[in-house]
């Protein structure tokens, strides 16, 4: 923490406060600090401050006042145009930690911090605070909103670990190979082909399963189509591309949104050109591919499944619903 002169006697102080349950009081000595270091432009020395604010109210119950000096920390931020380091999204991800599912600033608080964190590289939020993100999620089994973040991350593995996890928990054994496929599908479209590989690799290789099967080859024919597919993108031949996608057509046509996911990974992979746009809202930069590629800047408590890029569509109804399963 930076240090001026006097602050720890004032952080002493505001500790001290809230140790009392004086929680009023220490909240309006917060403030107070926060417009006069900011007036003086002392911004590493506010976020200090107020990052430790919020997480001693919070841990002390008081999501309210918590919340209040979480958002001023990511105003601050904002303000004085700090860069994303590892140590600010740390802080950012242990605030989400503290503040409670049902705080109403959470939500206010997610968008912010993501929205933050976007940059020229990474357009849609920092990838190492959407993985901080999904794991947070992941553990309150907020698996909709997780899946959110693992796309959005870098972290492959780690989404895959959830999916598995999330099958067993809720999905139908025939559902087995459609929770993987449209993650890998997604990963593509947002050009994460090394998270692509990964989640594949774990997810075939720690699903009970799938492991009794002992493959590549499978025996699910979508397991061997994402296999190839890996293969075929790293060779960069158009040509297996579209006899691969010709020969698992049965297999793809079981969920509507694999040809615009793969109509997308060939403009961005084989130079393909895009699909002739149909009559209506669809086609190939519909809602469903808009959803995936536009997000929605951590819209994490929202039921909007099109942030997930569409439910499962094995043909019944799943035990699972539309924001769980994507």
């Amino acid at each position: 923490m930076a240090q001026g002169k006097g602050i720890p006697r004032v952080l002493a102080k505001l500790k001290a406060s809230v140790e009392e349950g004086r929680y009023y009081e220490a909240h309006q000595m917060y403030r107070t600090l926060y417009f006069r270091y900011c007036s003086q432009q002392k911004y590493a020395e506010v976020l200090d401050l107020l990052y430790d604010g919020a997480s001693l109210l919070l841990r002390h119950e008081q999501q309210t006042s918590g919340a209040d000096l979480a958002l001023l920390m990511l105003e601050v931020l904002e303000k004085s145009k700090t860069d994303p380091t590892e140590d600010n999204i740390t802080r950012i991800a242990r605030v989400c930690v503290l503040l409670n599912h049902g705080t109403p600033e959470r939500h206010q608080y997610l968008v912010r911090a993501v929205k933050w964190s976007c940059g020229d590289i990474h357009k849609l939020g920092h990838p190492r605070l959407h993985q901080l993100l999904a794991q947070t999620l992941w553990k309150e089994k907020n698996y909709g909103s997780a899946r959110y973040h693992y796309l959005r991350s870098e972290d492959g593995g780690g989404c895959a670990d959830m999916l598995v996890e999330l099958h067993l928990l809720r999905g139908y054994p025939s559902e087995i190979d459609l929770f993987l496929t449209q993650a890998v599908l997604q990963y593509l479209c947002l050009q994460k082909k090394v998270a692509a590989s990964e989640v594949f690799e774990t997810y075939t290789k720690t699903h009970p399963t799938i492991t009794k099967q002992r493959g590549p080859p499978f025996i699910l024919p979508l397991l061997n189509f994402l296999w190839l597919l890996l293969s075929t993108i790293e060779s960069g031949k158009v040509t297996y591309f579209t006899v691969l996608c010709e020969q698992y057509q049965p297999s793809l046509n079981r969920d509507p949104s694999y040809r615009e996911y793969l109509d997308r990974i060939g403009q961005l992979f084989f130079n393909l050109p895009a699909p002739k746009p149909q009559a209506g809202p669809g086609g190939i930069f519909g809602n469903l591919i808009q959803g995936l590629l536009g997000g929605g800047l951590g819209d994490d408590d929202s039921d909007d499944e099109g942030h997930m890029g569409g439910a499962s569509s094995s043909g019944h109804q799943a035990p699972l619903t539309a924001e769980e399963l994507d």
